[in-house]
């Protein structure tokens, strides 16, 4: 019985972290307009939206799909023959309402699938060689590549509108006055300068 507890709080351990990664991307998506949550802000289109309908899919894939489960939900932009990156970002058709719902639908799915497996459990994942793997690798997994993708949306956010920070009620900066931080962002720009000039570099425009 204590064997099975100690097994019960690790999977909660982790479900806790990967939930912390889950809640801060869809944070970055509050108060935008839809062209902000969609518009492409880097060379590679990266995307609000986008980020959230990848990690949503991915998790499902691992969390769910990998483990032998079947929670009903259909992940159609991830299939062999769907365009390249057709789950980096979101038709028109396809609403915000859809893809938080979809990722939302995805976290039941999955915590429930974890939590009756236990971490030692295997599944597989067919693009791993298919080699056997357990539970708590696949949740560490996840862990790591939604908090990855969650450092992405924290970038893209504040490119948009200048709002940063982990999440409202935890900003996790160390001020909220733009005063400082323009200060702050001009001393590093110095430093950055001072640095290039010692090593004969040129300061590009």
């Amino acid at each position: 019985m204590e064997h099975d507890e100690d097994h019960n709080e690790e999977i909660e351990l982790l479900l806790r972290y990967l939930q912390v990664g889950r809640e801060a991307l869809l944070w970055k998506l509050e108060g935008l307009s839809e062209y902000g949550a969609r518009r492409p802000l880097t060379p590679t289109g990266s995307n609000l939206l986008g980020i959230v309908k990848h990690v949503a899919s991915t998790e499902y894939g691992y969390l769910t799909t990998c483990l032998g489960g079947d929670g009903g939900i259909e992940t159609p932009w991830m299939t062999e023959d769907a365009p390249d990156n057709a789950d980096m970002w979101a038709t028109a058709a396809e609403s915000r309402e859809d893809i938080v719902g979809l990722y939302r639908r995805v976290w039941a799915s999955d915590d429930a699938t974890v939590r009756e497996l236990g971490a030692d459990a295997s599944g597989a994942v067919p693009w791993w060689s298919g080699e056997a793997v357990t539970v708590r690798r696949l949740l560490v997994h996840m862990i790591a590549e939604t908090h990855r993708h969650a450092g992405h949306a924290d970038i893209l956010r504040e490119r948009l509108d200048n709002m940063a920070g982990m999440r409202a009620e935890a900003l996790n900066l160390p001020q909220n006055d733009p005063a400082w931080w323009g200060e702050y962002v001009a001393e590093v720009e110095a430093a950055a300068q001072k640095a290039a000039a010692a090593a004969g570099e040129t300061i590009p425009d």
